[in-house]
């Protein structure tokens, strides 16, 4: 079925008053072209601004010529450009950064992004302050924490706004389920918490259909490093593109849904938790109902195996470091 055929279906019965605007910063990248064509096809979507460095204006051109109701705009390079691209938004996303390529990790793309999240978040935080920011952007670990101290400096920020998009860990956990199992990925409903980088996403499959697959050593790696398979198979071409685009419409849509007033609208995403705070990690991903403020309610972990329980040991480290890292880099740069 076609890939954005699900995010359609939820939202065809969207009304007049339910459409809004949605900005894309990087929308010329790897992620960001195929992100603009799966928000152009959502109906919920009225104006979809997109802006990056540069190609915004050949890119928004394309993507208006799909036969979708909504208005599409590219913007110039350029603080006016961007602070125009912000505008009245209700939806922001950041793909903006360089590509992972073989043998380097996340981190290994830190200095790069960070500045880069670190810019475009001054530019949201004056311009669009209000509105729901979704960071793909990696390592996600690290740069929520950016946007955070960004938004504090400024004192705009609101936790309940600001989300890391870590859908894809829950689409390749369902997915790969489903291959071992011969189901329907639709069916399967794998809960991933933690991070998104390597041995801080811990999926939770003692809570699924599927319990004994917590022992499968070879599926928990596959879905901690899917992202290397990605950039491994692309042989230095690129990383997880059309997979992440895909997560990336999945999130917008669902904050979508629940800003129009949806009820029971659940996603799991990288937020300011209260649920490790007593371990000093100030930001994990967990499921959250959404609602028209943002974030509704942090839904808990749940109850975990002993083997998940030292998957999460091993998370914690990790993520308290990569927490940490965003947090400094802000505070040396400002």
């Amino acid at each position: 079925m076609f890939a954005a055929a699900r995010i359609q279906r939820r939202a065809f019965s969207a009304s007049a008053r339910d459409l809004s605007k949605v900005t894309v910063l990087g929308a010329a990248g790897g992620i960001g072209q195929p992100l603009s064509l799966l928000l152009k096809l959502n109906p919920r979507v009225s104006e979809l601004a997109l802006y990056d460095i540069r190609g915004g204006p050949g890119v928004a051109a394309d993507i208006s010529h799909v036969n979708t109701k909504s208005t599409v705009k590219g913007y110039q390079p350029g603080a006016e450009g961007l602070s125009e691209a912000l505008k009245g938004a209700k939806v922001v996303l950041i793909p903006a950064g360089v590509p992972r390529k073989p043998g380097m990790t996340r981190d290994d793309l830190f200095n790069t992004n960070a500045s880069i999240v670190r810019d475009l978040a001054k530019a949201v935080a004056e311009s669009a302050p209000d509105a729901n920011i979704l960071v793909i952007s990696n390592p996600v670990n690290s740069t929520v924490p950016i946007v955070k101290e960004v938004f504090k400096a400024r004192g705009v920020y609101n936790p309940k706004r600001l989300f890391g998009v870590t859908t894809l860990d829950v689409v390749r956990a369902s997915r790969f389920v489903s291959e071992i199992e011969s189901t329907d990925p639709k069916d399967e409903e794998i809960t991933v918490v933690g991070g998104h980088s390597g041995v801080t996403i811990v999926p939770l499959f003692s809570q699924s259909k599927h319990p004994k697959l917590t022992s499968n050593a070879e599926l928990v790696n596959r879905v901690q490093f899917g992202g290397d398979e990605v950039v491994k198979a692309k042989d230095g071409a690129g990383s997880a593109t059309l997979s992440m685009a895909f997560a990336g419409a999945r999130m917008a849509d669902s904050v979508l849904r629940a800003a129009d007033g949806e009820k029971g609208v659940i996603e799991p995403t990288f937020v300011e938790s209260p649920l490790y705070a007593d371990k000093g990690i100030e930001f994990f991903s967990s499921k959250v109902e959404l609602g028209p403020e943002g974030v509704s309610k942090i839904l808990p972990v749940g109850e975990v195996d002993a083997a998940e329980e030292a998957l999460l040991e091993a998370c914690f480290v990790d993520l308290k470091k990569n927490i940490a890292k965003g947090v400094s880099f802000v505070a040396s740069s400002l």
